[in-house]
């Protein structure tokens, strides 16, 4: 005599179980970013010495005054305006960072795919240290970190109005790449824009922040936002017209 069961436990025996939410629900590409930013940052601390050290800061970061055409040619000038980004100064400047390049890159390589983030993360962070070159043409600090870079893929964000789309289980930034015009008047992005260039000049010229020693390089962050923000197009595949242009209207 077998026992009968309610509808409802009926269902429940048949349902699959639930799926589980891997722990970290990063695009690949993202976790290769930071997993190259930590293996570096373990590297500078804990492998090399005092000289070691010194010669992997001279021969990745991005020195300015070593572009000037003043100490003559090596192949390292062609290496340094990308390697830079993987290498951060200090425990609190790598966790920010990489904080919020899974904040803010994770969504964006959901969207462009792997190849265009990658390409996308390269000339963002090479518009950061071409607008710090230009601002500091004979500065011998080097300038290490990858916030130039992310400050590229908050400026993508505006682009989207920060619209997200969730129903894949993968985050990614959703609709068109909307017009500049546009985008200016959302009260929500012009509140971000506002806040974001308030805080770095004011963390940039007043030279403070928590747990950092180093000085922060605002001109950095701001040539690669408006790289990311203005050259967004170039590097979003899947961009369709906005619905008010496809109907034949245009703001």
């Amino acid at each position: 005599m077998s026992e009968q069961q309610n509808p409802s436990e009926a269902e429940q025996a048949e349902m699959p179980p639930p799926a589980r939410e891997p722990v970290f629900n990063l695009p690949p590409v993202v976790l290769a970013v930071i997993g190259i930013c930590v293996a570096v940052f373990l590297l500078q601390q804990y492998v090399l010495n005092d000289t070691q050290q010194m010669t992997l800061l001279y021969d990745g970061a991005f020195i300015p005054v070593l572009y000037t055409g003043q100490y003559g040619f090596d192949w390292f000038l062609l290496t340094r305006p990308f390697t830079y980004a993987f290498m951060h100064g200090g425990f609190a400047h790598i966790a920010i960072n990489m904080v919020w390049l899974a904040a803010f890159g994770s969504p964006l390589a959901n969207r462009l795919g792997a190849l265009w983030f990658a390409l996308f993360f390269a000339v963002t962070g090479l518009a950061s240290v071409a607008l710090f070159w230009a601002v500091h043409p004979y500065g011998e600090a080097p300038l290490v970190g990858a916030s130039g870079a992310i400050s590229g893929m908050m400026g993508a964000a505006t682009r989207f109005g920060f619209r997200t789309d969730r129903s894949t289980g993968r985050a990614a930034f959703a609709g068109p790449v909307l017009p500049i015009a546009f985008v200016l008047r959302l009260r929500g992005v012009v509140i971000f824009l506002a806040m974001w260039m308030i805080i770095n000049l004011a963390t940039g010229l007043l030279g403070f922040v928590p747990g950092m020693d180093g000085q922060i390089a605002w001109e950095a962050h701001i040539g690669g936002f408006v790289a990311g923000f203005f050259g967004l197009r170039w590097f979003d595949r899947r961009w369709q017209p906005p619905e008010w242009e496809t109907a034949g209207h245009r703001t």
